[in-house]
């Protein structure tokens, strides 16, 4: 972990805490770098998922309603 890192007091759900503690034992890793690892993981999904968001931005929409009438109209419906 950085010298720079910051504090923060987070609350686990006792069964996710014992689990926690269990995993970051057997795999000789603190808590906190577990911690750490998956928020780092669920912020690099939200940074791909931007990502494609933006890439999808110029395409046109088609609203749900659009969807149905053309799914009745090919009898799919």
């Amino acid at each position: 972990m950085s010298t720079q890192s910051k504090h923060t007091t987070v609350y686990f759900a006792p069964a996710v805490h014992r689990a926690l503690r269990l995993k970051a034992a057997e795999t000789e890793q603190s808590v906190s770098d577990l911690v750490n690892e998956a928020v780092l993981g669920a912020l690099s999904e939200d940074a791909e998922d931007l990502e494609a968001f933006e890439a999808r931005a110029s395409e046109p929409s088609l609203s749900f309603s659009d969807v149905l009438k053309g799914m009745r109209q090919s009898g799919e419906l």
